[in-house]
């Protein structure tokens, strides 16, 4: 069992603030990052109003409705995919630079990975 840390002292990740389920609170740069939204507020519209109108059809066109939903699932699913790619590629440039980085740019780095993970695991 892990003792609760006190005031003041590092966790395993170099954070001075007690643990939460998530690791920092939801304050902090850390949790903005985690909250980001998975999809820009234009893409997520544009999906949503694509949806509505797949939804819509579906009482005179059920068969392509389905099929409509799926296509449109998928391409959710390919935005997706695209973003974390591109996420995961930022952070590897931030810590893959050979020899030349600092303890305290890996653990930004560590942190950043976290959090990364984190969202991969809400989807």
């Amino acid at each position: 069992m892990m003792e609760p840390m006190r005031q003041g002292e590092l966790n395993q990740t170099g954070d001075r603030e007690p643990p939460t389920p998530f690791g920092n609170s939801g304050g902090t740069a850390l949790g903005e990052e985690r909250s980001a939204p998975l999809f820009a507020a234009n893409e997520a519209e544009d999906l949503r109003s694509k949806w509505e109108k797949i939804q819509t059809n579906f009482v005179d066109e059920p068969r392509n409705a389905v099929k409509e939903a799926d296509a449109l699932v998928d391409t959710a699913i390919k935005r997706l995919s695209e973003t974390f790619a591109g996420e995961r590629g930022k952070l590897e440039h931030e810590w893959d630079r050979r020899d030349n980085v600092s303890t305290e740019d890996l653990r930004q780095a560590f942190r950043h990975y976290r959090a990364f993970f984190d969202r991969l695991l809400s989807v």
